[in-house]
């Protein structure tokens, strides 16, 4: 697989930015402005590297775990009943999760879509 295609990662990284960018448009509130500037920014990053490296199928499960912390993080941070914060945390998370399962769901071969796609 080259450097810098896969779509899933991409898609990762976007949702980094969107959640991470997300609280210059949303009022503050609890730990909102925290947990997604740092989540999102975690998102980033697991991305970028995923994108360089592409060999490193553990990286989904980073995605993954990120993910759900930041789809949890309106319970957790005290913002789940500030809408607009929450639904960026939630949809941005649940894309993450999405993204990363779409990686680890095995496909015929008993490969995943990650080791498929990495040859």
């Amino acid at each position: 697989m080259k450097k810098w295609s896969r779509w899933q990662d991409w898609v990762t990284v976007a949702a980094g930015v969107v959640v991470a960018l997300s609280t210059i448009w949303v009022a503050p509130a609890g730990l909102s402005i925290v947990l997604m500037v740092v989540l999102g920014v975690l998102l980033i990053i697991a991305g970028l590297i995923n994108l360089a490296v592409p060999g490193l199928a553990w990286m989904e499960w980073v995605h993954g775990v990120i993910g759900v912390l930041l789809f949890v993080s309106p319970w957790a941070g005290m913002y789940a009943t500030h809408m607009g914060a929450a639904w960026f945390s939630w949809v941005c998370g649940g894309v993450a999760i999405v993204v990363a399962a779409w990686e680890l769901v095995p496909v015929p071969g008993g490969t995943t879509h990650h080791m498929a796609h990495s040859h």
